[in-house]
């Protein structure tokens, strides 16, 4: 049995508000609502992700625990924007390995992580194709970090991803030469750590 509830804050969150819930990014709070469960009273967060037409109740108690959260501050979006211009960080480990960890970093809800996951995965024009797991991954990184940026900034999708294109427009061009640089500087990375 669902009963609306009249107050509209709890925890800090209120409805009509733009959150970000790790494992599925950008969402709005419809409405906070009481629901009897097993005999208990349990009042939850109703979580619409309208993109993926999908509704999400997290209890309010559970909110911070399960890495809900606002909308990335100036500061972090900022961040953002700046690690996605920066230089592509490829570890030389096999792709499965990689791609756990970027997959990983995209459900932190983290928007810097993800940042770096579209920085490492992006590729120009002049590149070669991406794997259908590299391209998988690095859509939903940028389709995460576009909803966010979008919903922070108050722009659309396609003005988000602009900004976004901007950015890597900016980052070091990677070429074979580049990459087998990169990978090179993380192996002696790799090897200090393990001599420290």
């Amino acid at each position: 049995m669902t009963t609306a509830k009249k107050t509209t804050q709890r925890q800090g969150y209120k409805t009509g508000e733009s959150v970000v819930y790790p494992a599925h990014g950008v969402g709005t709070i419809i409405a906070i609502e009481e629901q009897e469960v097993a005999g208990f009273k349990l009042e939850l967060f109703v979580i619409l992700f309208e993109k993926d037409k999908m509704t999400l109740r997290v209890p309010t108690a559970k909110a911070a625990s399960v890495g809900m959260r606002k909308l990335a501050e100036d500061d972090v979006l900022t961040r953002s924007l700046d690690t996605i211009a920066g230089r592509a960080r490829i570890k030389r480990t096999m792709w499965s390995r990689r791609a756990q960890e970027y997959e990983a970093k995209i459900n932190s809800g983290d928007l810097v992580s993800i940042a770096e996951v579209v920085r490492d995965l992006h590729r120009s024009e002049a590149q070669p194709e991406q794997s259908y797991s590299e391209r998988q991954l690095y859509e939903a990184a940028l389709d995460r970090m576009v909803r966010e940026i979008a919903a922070a900034h108050k722009v659309t999708e396609p003005e988000a991803l602009k900004m976004i294109e901007a950015q890597l427009a900016k980052s070091p061009k990677r070429t074979k030469a580049v990459e087998v640089e990169v990978e090179a500087e993380a192996d002696e990375e790799g090897d200090e750590a393990e001599a420290a």
